[in-house]
């Protein structure tokens, strides 16, 4: 108890300890009743995210200020010495993924199994060693809220496969990679590297993806809270779940801006070579994939002046 109390106050500040306690132990009482033969388990928890600034340009290898937000899932994880991952959820019911069939499947876009066969996949194809383990899951991730639920489940599932049989040898920039191609090639969207960057390194940072492969990390030592500032989460009875389409339109529209200009993406696309042929632009793109490019463009700008790139 002593241990779990030091170890919640590196994550959780002073006024929510009380609670979170609570959660971890009937968190840790429900994996024991699931799974009654584990006598040892490990904690883990990930973070949901919220972007301060650059929103929609991390896909075009744009700059971003995204934050942590202390909305985490937690787990109680312990490896079971079979071919497959058994996760239980609150609230959720998820399947028992087999690790030696871990294909794509269409049937499964936009499912939680679907993220976890594509990390393990990866895993797989980049030598790491994946074996099974048994898990109970709770979120206060709200799901569908736009804090990013998907890139914090991916964020844990990765970190769990790191911790508990590779030595935790594996990156966090690797582990966002990994969650990052789950996300666009098994559960079926287009998402750029923010969200799982975010979850995974915590706290207040700027980031550049001109290269996604290695992006560049900032940490910036600035507390929201300390300033009077509150993120508010306003139940609109939406959900962020079934905006995929829209989210995926506007990776289509800014590339299709760049390809008029010969390129992929728009970082790769001329500021001023793009502002000096709006004019003709027009005639073969919508007005609306045009004030996409203006959007990123001009915060790339706003970023590099500031950062003097």
């Amino acid at each position: 108890m002593q241990k779990l109390n030091q170890n919640l106050k590196k994550i959780y500040k002073e006024e929510s300890l009380v609670y979170q306690e609570q959660r971890y132990l009937k968190a840790l009482e429900t994996f024991k009743k699931l799974y009654p033969k584990h006598n040892d388990f490990n904690f883990y928890s990930s973070p949901g995210r919220t972007e301060i600034g650059g929103n929609h340009t991390d896909h075009q290898h744009g700059m971003v200020l995204a934050a942590a937000v202390n909305l985490d899932i937690i787990a109680v994880v312990a490896p079971n010495n079979s071919d497959s991952i058994c996760i239980n959820s609150e609230g959720f019911n998820l399947k028992e993924i087999k690790l030696n069939d871990l294909a794509f499947n269409s049937n499964e876009i936009g499912s939680s199994e679907a993220l976890i066969k594509g990390i393990c996949s990866k895993f797989k194809d980049l030598n790491y060693n994946v074996k099974g383990f048994d898990a109970y899951v709770t979120s206060d991730v709200l799901k569908g809220s736009g804090l990013s639920s998907s890139a914090a489940f991916e964020n844990l599932i990765g970190t769990i496969l790191n911790y508990e049989f590779n030595n935790a040898d594996i990156s966090a920039t690797q582990i966002t990679l990994i969650s990052q191609y789950a996300e666009n090639v098994y559960f079926g969207k287009a998402c750029g590297l923010m969200d799982q960057m975010a979850s995974a390194i915590g706290g207040f940072s700027f980031m550049d993806f001109k290269d996604p492969q290695k992006p560049i990390v900032e940490k910036i030592n600035f507390d929201f809270s300390d300033c009077n500032y509150l993120l508010c989460i306003v139940n609109t009875k939406g959900d962020h779940v079934d905006l995929t389409s829209d989210y995926t339109a506007i990776t289509e529209e800014m590339q299709l801006v760049a390809k008029a200009f010969g390129k992929k993406v728009l970082r790769e696309v001329d500021e001023k070579d793009f502002f000096d042929n709006i004019a003709s632009l027009r005639k073969q793109i919508q007005d609306k994939a045009i004030l996409r490019a203006i959007h990123f463009l001009k915060i790339i700008k706003t970023h590099l002046k500031r950062h003097k790139l």
